[in-house]
């Protein structure tokens, strides 16, 4: 279930074989498995990609997320190289979900998680769908002292708060989590009115979860940005989760349930910059890109700058 990536996705543009000042993604990207990457003093980062759409196709909703890490890495490919020299970009592969197998799936996900940020490295997760982020969940949790707390921030327009007693999937994650580790607290930005049940609000209110409503934030910014910074204050380890379907449709079709409603980039962005600038976040995960459903590349393409833009402020010191 763990395979590494094929070169062909890190293949792009060459302006130069010799001037660094040149490079591109590609050139600079190495690919190594878990077990050979050594432990970092200084900050580098990890890609790992989830190729699992299994919880989407159980949440009833239109797969094709499977697609998505290797769909992310191609586009990151050209783009230009604008770390520092030192700084490391590791490849270590993905995680298969095969013959439906979910939930082994996540927990061989955490496993290389928690290798990974227990080797110093900051970790950049490309789903995937967005049950990708209990995988992530469980390797944060395992990389962490017992009593650590972790605050989990997630950028999209569902809850994902369903019951997952029948069994688990893409709309149950954070339920999930919730129930099981009462150390993990959870704020959900760009909840969309229409895309929630009333139940769904009910049980984010019995469960203590902490949300802005889409139709909020564009008044309301700046106080969204300290309500974050607020949050992120009181956690020992902020997990920061991106949905693209919390995205406008117009500018992210590709995604399983489009929200016309959706928040502009900008917006997305701007939220990025702010949670993975904060010394307590150092994993960031990308769901529910899918190339199938994509309107010439466009939700990959924003898909990638997004990473680009959590690795930017990942690798800061």
């Amino acid at each position: 279930m763990y395979i590494m990536t094929e070169q062909k996705h890190w293949k792009g543009r060459v302006d130069s074989t010799t001037n660094k000042s040149s490079f591109r993604f590609h050139q600079k990207v190495t690919r190594m498995a878990i077990n050979d990457v050594r432990n970092f003093a200084t900050k580098n980062a990890a890609l790992i990609g989830f190729i699992c759409d299994e919880g989407v196709r159980r949440n009833q909703g239109r797969v094709g997320a499977a697609n998505g890490p290797n769909a992310l890495r191609e586009a990151l490919s050209s783009l230009p190289w604008l770390f520092d020299d030192q700084q490391q970009i590791i490849d270590i592969g993905n995680i298969l979900c095969l013959n439906h197998a979910l939930e082994e799936a996540q927990r061989e996900l955490g496993e290389v998680i928690g290798a990974a940020l227990q080797k110093n490295l900051q970790c950049v997760v490309l789903g995937g769908g967005h049950e990708t982020v209990y995988g992530h969940y469980l390797g944060v949790r395992a990389a962490l002292p017992k009593d650590a707390k972790i605050g989990i921030i997630n950028i999209d327009a569902h809850f994902d708060l369903r019951s997952y007693h029948e069994q688990p999937s893409s709309g149950t994650m954070f339920r999930q989590i919730l129930e099981q580790d009462p150390s993990v607290n959870y704020f959900v930005v760009g909840i969309q009115r229409y895309g929630n049940t009333r139940e769904l609000f009910e049980k984010a209110r019995d469960l203590q979860v902490e949300y802005v409503l889409e139709d909020h934030i564009i008044m309301n910014q700046q106080q969204l940005m300290d309500d974050l910074q607020h949050y992120m204050d009181e956690h020992d380890y902020v997990l920061l989760t991106l949905c693209m379907d919390v995205l406008n449709a117009a500018f992210a079709p590709g995604v399983s349930a489009p929200s016309p409603f959706g928040l502009e980039p900008a917006t997305v962005r701007a939220i990025i910059q702010k949670v993975t600038s904060h010394p307590h976040t150092h994993s960031f995960d990308i769901s529910e890109v899918n190339p199938l459903l994509d309107e010439n590349g466009r939700t990959v393409k924003l898909g990638a700058y997004f990473v680009y833009e959590a690795l930017n402020n990942l690798l800061k010191e």
